[in-house]
């Protein structure tokens, strides 16, 4: 298989704000940025998703935005409620953050509770749900088990990281989510994805999407942002 151009990179890459303090001028910014380099989405706060979408109706780039973020302990209902309004507002994509704690316990029928509503909201919006599942706090078993809470409750993506914890995406989560969920799920990876070469590697772990505020960066060959 050949390597991949920066150029197909792009296709991978949500580009990402998520700062409390980003400006307008800024979200605007990066949605001339993702329409310029063809990036498969902007994702931002919900705040936001109705200035995005109204930024690029004009394009092929997808509005994602963020549920329950960054921290995942809200209730389900506040999810739900969180999701309907991003949809009505323009959302294509849902990242939904789990119930972290019931992971570390190894609670699967909350996970699957949670995850499908959120799902059940998103898909009747038209929307995709990626499940962020925070790999910097769990061990390899509450992973897995997040993996597979995530597919039983009919999600459509896995993802490593908010950006806003501990850790971001590493080579060997990537691998175990995409063993865990098989095929029939996409698998996201962010935190730290700021460079061509680790975009690459992710994509070769098993990545069909990756979340950066270093998108431009990653196609121009440079290194900055936060690598959300």
């Amino acid at each position: 298989m050949s390597e991949l151009t920066v150029q197909e990179i792009a296709g991978y890459i949500d580009h990402t704000l998520l700062a409390p303090n980003a400006s307008r001028e800024q979200i605007l910014q990066i949605c001339a940025e993702a329409k310029q380099y063809n990036f498969k989405s902007v994702c931002v706060n919900p705040v936001w998703v109705a200035t995005v979408a109204g930024a690029l109706a004009d394009s092929e780039v997808l509005t994602c935005s963020v549920i329950g973020f960054p921290l995942g302990a809200t209730p389900t209902a506040t999810k739900v409620f969180e999701t309907r309004q991003a949809v009505a507002d323009g959302a294509n994509e849902i990242d939904m953050v789990i119930d972290i704690a019931a992971a570390l316990r190894g609670d699967a029928e909350a996970l699957v509770n949670d995850i499908s509503a959120i799902a059940q909201a998103a898909h009747d919006g038209g929307a995709i749900l990626k499940v962020i599942i925070e790999t910097c706090l769990l061990d390899e078993e509450a992973k897995v088990l997040a993996c597979e809470a995530a597919k039983t409750a009919g999600a459509d993506f896995v993802k490593t990281s908010t950006g806003f914890s501990t850790g971001g995406a590493t080579i060997e989560d990537v691998t175990l989510m995409r063993r865990t969920v098989g095929a029939e799920l996409g698998v996201k990876a962010s935190g730290g994805v700021r460079s061509a070469e680790t975009a690459r590697a992710m994509i070769a772990a098993g990545a069909t999407r990756l979340g950066s505020s270093s998108g431009v960066a990653i196609l121009e060959g440079g290194q900055s942002g936060s690598g959300y």
